[in-house]
């Protein structure tokens, strides 16, 4: 198989078992009556799941490389954030007083 032939399977088979993965809760779900307890304390922790899959690695790593550090700016925006996020329980805050320290933070020679 050449190399395109072989990033071109991937991406099909990834694609199928995304497919199949969606389409078997549905098909699951059809058949409940009700969703039990356990799943439905599990789909709690999706959300917040999803977002420190997303945020996490955008903050740690600089230039593809680990980078948890007193110089990583995006590292102490995202503290700052987080303690405003936790005080406050206003996004709008977060977002902006996030941005504003990471904007100050790169500023600073």
């Amino acid at each position: 198989m050449t190399d395109s032939a072989t990033v071109w399977l991937a991406i099909a088979v990834a694609g199928v078992g995304t497919f199949l993965i969606r389409f078997s809760f549905i098909f699951l779900f059809e058949y409940l009556s009700e969703v039990p307890e356990g799943v439905e304390r599990a789909l709690r922790f999706v959300p917040a799941a999803v977002l420190a899959a997303l945020v996490v690695p955008a903050v740690v790593l600089v230039e593809g490389s680990p980078a948890v550090s007193l110089g990583n700016e995006r590292l102490l925006a995202a503290i700052v954030a987080a303690v405003v996020a936790w005080r406050t329980e206003s996004i709008f805050a977060t977002i902006v007083v996030g941005m504003v320290v990471l904007v100050g933070l790169q500023m600073v020679p």
